[in-house]
């Protein structure tokens, strides 16, 4: 059974994601072994230096990097990603475990995105979509995208 990782910033904080997180996180348990691992938000406290974004952005993207397994092949979530549709990414599942591959880590940034650090060493960035969502938002989106990829990989009907 393949392996997914969501390494993502911060806790979620809003009920109404977490009860579509742990939703979606029960339906997924049928297709792979899914982990969510959580790193701290770097804060803002007394961060007014002029590129105070990028150093909470390299902190937090340090914290990713240190959680992500050895193996796996890595996915970034940017919205400078590549756009994929719902059928794409059952396709590149599938391909990527043809290739051999048994874990896909997904990496999930902050408020303020992924560091360039990051981006420079995944496999692949993905955009969910063009529009702007909350980190928090973005995960509960990954995992209903990832069941509906599963469920057209196994050819098995998805309920709109």
């Amino acid at each position: 059974m393949m392996e997914i990782n969501v390494i993502a910033v911060g806790k979620i904080k809003e009920d109404y994601i977490v009860q579509g997180i742990n939703e979606y996180t029960q339906r997924l348990s049928s297709y792979c072994n899914l982990n969510i691992i959580e790193v701290k938000e770097a804060s803002m406290a007394g961060k007014n230096e002029k590129n105070a974004g990028d150093i909470i952005k390299k902190k937090e993207g340090e914290r990713l990097l240190e959680k992500l397994p050895e193996r796996g092949y890595d996915i970034a979530l940017d919205a400078r990603g590549k756009p994929m549709t719902s059928e794409g990414l059952a396709k590149s599942i599938n391909n990527l475990q043809v290739k051999g591959h048994s874990s896909l880590n997904f990496l999930i940034g902050g408020s303020l995105g992924l560091s360039e650090e990051v981006l420079d060493s995944v496999d692949y960035s993905l955009a969910l979509s063009r529009m702007t969502f909350t980190h928090q938002m973005i995960r509960l989106i990954l995992l209903e995208q990832l069941y509906r990829a599963f469920k057209i990989k196994s050819n098995e009907p998805y309920h709109k």
